[in-house]
């Protein structure tokens, strides 16, 4: 350590004040909804080789704490005083990871040495490309994504570049709100560069340079004394994603969590391919990549919140990804919903962990829920506009420690709401309804997160509205310790004539004069046994509207109407309450039928074949598999992989040419 721990905890709280400084001057002068509202950005403080040692702890996307800028810090061959640079392009860098978050960053010099970066990012609402808010799981390939900026000067020596500007708002649907929120980074990392110059005025440059390396290494020695407390062990989680791609077949993340002593390794190469779909996450394979390692990061955060936030936490830990999986896909594969992707591993890598601390980690995140936009035309500007109204989030997994959060909870808690009179003065739409809905959480001992509905009027014609990351809707939030999954999500079209569309997955829809949509997410996942659940407990969520008075006799054994609890009639429902499974995880039906089916073995016969063949057959093959094990007898497959080998000897013979490219993977 370069300065003394009283010292450097003043030091880190200085650095942190910087970066919530950065984070208040964006968000007091962002343009876009989705940014002065949802909070979809961020803002921090780097090492001259670009990993970030300040973060804010109240403001902006907890994603990105502990984000490596390296890569595109590399891509520039010189900086100068006033430089300003930005890239948007998830395949330079490595930074970005998909084209709708534009990332900033600006040397911070010092007598003529660089000491440090301010960087930070937003999510446009557009950025171009093939549907409004540029996102959408039909994509294929990220040109479709809107349009790319490798790393390159916004400012170069304090001149700006108005010819990249231009390119800019040419290619995008609402440019003064790109912008807006382009100045609004401007001044973040302006803000920035001025109070890291205090700093050093305060603390000497020396200090400074020590100091941020110094925070690197605290982050790091937090993490391994975390880790050293987990048993060693190996501990295997899988869940799911409905589709792989538009009325496609589930996509399947799998995690064996490895802990050893004060490291861990998370294998994620029994991770699906790569898909013909906007769901990549694009990663290059590094190793400790932050979206690889978000889960990861709120895991540690969750059992020690005294942990500096910031990129040292990372060392201790290890992902493995396959070249040309859905987790390190080859450009140019889509990855505008990488989001989704992303969600769900967080979740995964909670439920791995989980096994080996069942009393300190939460059931299942609700996910599903999609992050709504609408492009529409308002007769009050006379104009077409498009702005983000709300993400639709669902709760949290329950816990040891008590009932998820409603709402709004978990790997989704840092997606502020916007409020409705705001949403209804930008966007000529209707709200009809936005609340909680009873019921959707997992019946547990400590009941899961509520989800959210959302439903809307829309007034114009070709009104088009994005669901991005829109799920759940067959696979649900698994619950823990005896706690029971929590409820799927939702969307749906009513046209004005009544006729009602269930929409499932969709995520871009157009809309007529007169359409409502409505919309849900999943509820977080229950923890524990729902019949030791407190009666009292029950009865005022059925009070409260959280649990309909039949659901508390069904699923927690409690007779009450909300008002008192019929004691008798409660024991005699307790009584003949089923006997706990002994299990740790509870799925709902959907994913017991489906693994009956897709067995363990038969996904690793699956996975075999798939990664010892060429990228661009690997999600072709997999859908010939799957529609070959789907027209099986059920009394046929007996779940040891011989089925799924079978059908891919079928699909090896039905097409020759592969056979060449696997001998040539193989060698």
């Amino acid at each position: 350590m370069r300065i003394d721990p009283v010292k450097l905890r003043v030091f880190e709280n200085h650095a942190q004040a910087v970066a919530e400084s950065m984070a208040y001057t964006l968000f007091r002068t962002a343009h876009s909804t989705f940014v002065k509202e949802t909070e979809d950005f961020t803002t921090g403080l780097t090492t001259p080789s670009g990993m970030t040692f300040a973060s804010p702890r109240d403001l902006g996307a907890t994603w990105f704490v502990g984000l490596d800028y390296s890569g595109a810090i590399s891509m520039i061959p010189d900086y100068k005083p006033g430089d300003i640079c930005i890239t948007n392009d998830p395949y330079s860098g490595y930074v970005c990871t998909h084209t709708p978050d534009m990332h900033i960053w600006k040397p911070i010099f010092w007598e003529g040495e660089i000491v440090a970066f301010a960087v930070g990012h937003i999510h446009n609402t557009d950025m171009g490309g093939a549907v409004p808010a540029s996102l959408s799981r039909a994509n294929t390939e990220v040109h479709q994504e809107g349009i790319r900026f490798r790393p390159t000067k916004l400012y170069s020596d304090g001149r700006f570049d108005d010819q990249l500007l231009d390119t800019m708002m040419t290619n995008v649907r609402m440019p003064e709100q790109n912008h807006g929120d382009l100045q609004a980074q401007i001044a973040a990392v302006n803000t920035g560069e001025r109070e890291v110059h205090e700093m050093i005025g305060k603390f000497g440059v020396e200090t400074f340079k020590g100091g941020t390396e110094d925070l690197l290494d605290l982050g790091e020695s937090h993490a391994r004394a975390v880790l050293s407390r987990i048993p060693d062990g190996d501990y295997f989680f899988a869940d799911y994603m409905d589709e792989d791609s538009v009325g496609g077949v589930p996509a399947r993340l799998a995690l064996n969590l490895q802990i050893r002593g004060d490291r861990a390794i998370l294998d994620l190469t029994g991770s699906d391919p790569q898909l013909l779909s906007a769901l990549n996450v694009p990663t290059g394979g590094n190793p400790r990549h932050i979206l690889l390692m978000v889960g990861y990061n709120y895991v540690l955060y969750t059992l020690d919140p005294t942990m500096p936030l910031n990129g040292g936490t990372s060392r201790p830990a290890e992902c493995r990804v396959a070249e040309g999986s859905i987790l390190n896909p080859i450009a140019p594969a889509a990855v505008g919903m990488r989001s989704m992707t992303a969600n769900r591993l967080q979740g995964l890598i909670v439920g791995a962990f989980s096994k080996a601390l069942p009393d300190r980690l939460p059931a299942g995140p609700a996910g599903g829920g999609g992050i709504m936009n609408v492009r529409t035309y308002d007769p009050r500007a006379g104009r077409t506009v498009m702005a983000s109204i709300d993400p639709v989030t669902g709760g949290a997994g329950g816990s040891a420690r008590g009932d998820g959060t409603d709402g709004s909870g978990a790997t989704s808690s840092f997606l502020k709401n916007t409020p409705v009179e705001i949403n209804e003065v930008e966007v000529p739409i209707k709200f009809r309804r936005y609340g909680l809905i009873p019921d959707s959480g997992g019946a547990g001992k400590h009941r899961g997160g509520l989800a959210t509905e959302l439903e809307v009027e829309v007034f114009s014609p070709d009104t088009v509205v994005t669901a991005r990351n829109r799920d759940r809707t067959f696979f649900a939030a698994w619950g823990t310790a005896g706690g029971q999954a929590g409820g799927s999500s939702h969307f749906t079209r009513t046209a004005a004539d009544g006729t009602v569309t269930d929409l499932g997955n969709t995520d871009v829809v157009r809309l007529d004069p007169g359409d409502v949509f409505w919309t849900t997410s999943g509820g977080g996942g229950g923890w524990g046994d729902p019949f030791t659940r407190d009666p009292a407990a029950v009865a005022f969520d059925v009070a409260t509207g959280k649990v309909t008075a039949e659901a508390a006799a069904r699923a927690y054994g409690v007779a009450t109407d909300g008002r008192t609890v019929d004691q008798t009639a409660t024991a005699a429902l307790r009584a003949a309450a089923p006997a706990p499974t002994g299990e740790h995880f509870a799925y709902n039906a959907n994913r017991d039928a489906y693994e009956a089916v897709w067995t363990e073995a038969n996904y690793a016969a699956l996975m075999e074949a798939l990664l010892a063949m060429p990228v661009h057959w690997r999600h072709f093959v997999k859908r010939r598999v799957f529609e070959a094990i789907a027209a099986l007898p059920k009394e046929q497959i007996t779940g040891t992989g011989t089925e799924v080998r079978a059908a891919l000897a079928e699909t090896f013979k039905a097409h020759p040419q592969l056979a060449a490219p696997m001998k040539e993977a193989a060698e």
